[in-house]
């Protein structure tokens, strides 16, 4: 199976590091060449340079913004001629006793992980019609359906961003253009070890804080460890490519089994 994406443009947001870096990786080394995006135009800059130093031929450009505003996701479009791939991957999370989450912090989790994807998919979406080609990819999570106690603000826009993509699906209809989610299982970011060590000992060294994390509060993972971001990348990478024609308006699980279902 080759997934060739030459001659396409993709923009990721948030691909300054974690997952959204490892796609980004993933679809430069497919052929796109790829708007890395961040708020700060340095920490783009930097980790464009830390991409090509891994792999130089890699076609990168720099799309900085901040997408959880209007100006700022106008910008990131305007600076691009036009997006072939975008792949929705900003995202905040963490952890808040439910009666204690503010209306403002509730807010804010919405324009960043559910709003943020609405305005650049209605941005793109209409070009991509045009062309008759074109991918949207939402990176969900698999707190979406399992909602979790520590962090339901979090889990609730990741419900609602299944949805947008159900939604935009069913807008591109007949177009050759398909929008997907992808629900991504507990991963290993330098977020997520933060997160864990506010849940387990920070004492502890990693594997074990990622091992009691896992038991105590992710029991439900088959994998029974992390995901690798670049497992959540080789996932996007086929959705985003022609082999992935015919999956449009669906929610394809990379979670490690953690969402007891036998649906996808």
């Amino acid at each position: 199976m080759r997934i060739d994406l030459s001659g396409k443009t993709a923009l990721v947001t948030g691909s300054t590091q974690g997952i959204g870096s490892a796609i980004a990786a993933a679809l430069a080394d497919a052929g796109a060449q790829v708007a890395v995006n961040g708020r700060r135009p340095e920490a783009v800059d930097t980790a464009i340079e830390g991409l090509r130093s891994a792999e130089p031929a890699r076609d990168l450009i720099p799309a900085p913004g901040d997408v959880t505003t209007e100006e700022g996701a106008a910008a990131v479009s305007a600076a691009l001629p036009h997006v072939d791939v975008l792949v929705n991957n900003l995202g905040i999370f963490g952890s808040a006793p439910a009666l204690e989450i503010s209306d403002d912090e509730w807010r804010r989790y919405f324009e960043t992980n559910v709003l943020s994807a609405v305005r650049l998919t209605r941005s793109v979406l209409p070009g991509m019609m045009e062309r008759r080609w074109g991918r949207v990819l939402n990176i969900a999570s698999d707190s979406a359906i399992v909602i979790p106690a520590e962090m339901i603000h979090y889990g609730t826009s990741k419900t609602a961003l299944l949805a947008v993509s159900r939604g935009f699906a069913k807008e591109a209809a007949g177009t050759g253009v398909t929008v997907n989610s992808v629900i991504a299982g507990p991963t290993h970011t330098g977020g997520v070890e933060d997160f864990v060590y506010e849940l387990v000992d920070s004492a502890l060294p990693w594997e074990e804080a990622q091992r009691e994390f896992m038991l105590k509060f992710r029991p439900q993972s088959l994998l029974q460890r992390l995901i690798e971001p670049e497992e959540i990348a080789n996932m996007v990478a086929y959705l985003s490519s022609p082999l992935a024609s015919a999956t449009t308006g669906a929610a394809v699980r990379v979670d490690g089994g953690y969402v007891d279902s036998i649906l996808p």
